[in-house]
């Protein structure tokens, strides 16, 4: 039988290469609009976002708490659970990368885990009152990010309705710069944190630690896994919300990255909070937001509702992943 060691390391590896797709999957987060609109250059937007990935996933620890707390009953956790739950997530966020559909990451983690649980422990080990708090962000992040995408969208056009479309676009096409540098903090402070609490998860599952607070070397190794994976790209989703969902101008990707910035800005530091939202979900309601703004007509629904069907599909999809992969798992128990 491996040593308890060995499979702890082997899950710390799996969170990285976790946190290292998540970086790539969400490159275009923060940088399609910029990139899209030529605000930036894609090598300068990436290098952008990549530090500020690293410094934000040093900016808190709440919400790798909140995952390794509020998923499923640390105590009946088990090293298996963490390594069937992060196969199953990793396996969903480079099937949905490669077809180059924007899911979500945080969808796929939290499946996994429950999955991998539900198939160790049954429904039981599931934490309800928390799974339905982290659902409902989930949920309604998007919802709020289209709104607010829409009324910040609506007040711009407002305020610059007597202005040449290609003085304002100039302008905003400087400032989309100071927005996708926001959005890239943002987004590493509430992703990073996803693969914190769950290694921190399988810390206490193992026996090496007692509480759930954040190790500093495993805040250190996710911000660089991340910052690395950002560095790497993610061009087929870039194209996906950098012009698939709506023809973005400058004052329009400043707005989407502001209201979505905004959102989760607030979901990873409020107090009471702490909660992990999908980056993914959140740009792009804005993006829709903002796209309607305009007119309902410009923003192209066929390319939302497919989006909207993975996104349905995430959590139980990497849930009967990791469920089937900790079933798997099982039968070699005399090696792990």
């Amino acid at each position: 039988m491996l040593s308890i060691y060995v499979v702890l390391a082997f899950v710390v590896l799996l969170a990285l290469a976790f946190d290292y797709i998540n970086g790539f999957h969400d490159t275009a987060n923060a940088i399609a609009a910029s990139v899209s609109t030529r605000a930036m250059s894609p090598r300068v937007a990436v290098t952008m976002v990549a530090i500020l990935n690293f410094v934000g996933a040093l900016y808190s620890t709440g919400v790798a708490q909140t995952i390794a707390k509020d998923i499923v009953v640390a105590d009946q956790v088990t090293t298996q659970v963490m390594v069937a739950a992060l196969i199953g997530a990793i396996f969903w966020n480079l099937f949905t990368w490669y077809f180059g559909i924007p899911s979500s990451s945080s969808h796929a983690i939290i499946g996994g885990v429950m999955g991998a649980g539900i198939a160790k422990a049954g429904v039981g080990i599931l934490q309800i009152a928390g799974i339905k708090k982290i659902i409902m962000a989930l949920i309604f992040s998007p919802i709020i990010g289209m709104g607010l995408g829409f009324t910040v969208m609506t007040i711009l056009y407002w305020i610059f309705k007597d202005k040449a479309p290609s003085k304002v676009n100039g302008r905003f096409r400087r400032l989309q710069i100071l927005s996708a540098a926001f959005l890239a903090f943002n987004h590493g402070s509430n992703d990073a944190q996803k693969s914190m609490g769950i290694i921190t998860l399988a810390l206490v599952a193992a026996g090496m630690q007692s509480t759930m607070d954040v190790a500093l070397w495993v805040k250190l190794s996710c911000a660089m896994a991340i910052a690395a994976g950002t560095a790497a790209g993610g061009w087929r989703i870039i194209r996906t919300l950098g012009g698939k969902i709506f023809k973005i101008e400058p004052i329009n990707g400043f707005a989407a990255d502001l209201s979505s910035s905004l959102v989760i800005w607030v979901a990873t530091t409020f107090p009471g909070l702490h909660l992990p939202v999908s980056t993914t979900h959140v740009v792009s309601g804005s993006i829709m937001g903002v796209g309607s703004a305009k007119r309902i007509s410009a923003v192209r629904w066929g390319v939302a509702q497919q989006m909207l069907i993975a996104w349905i599909l995430t959590i139980p999809s990497t849930a009967l992943a990791s469920a089937f992969v900790y079933l798997f798992l099982s039968l070699f128990t005399y090696i792990f």
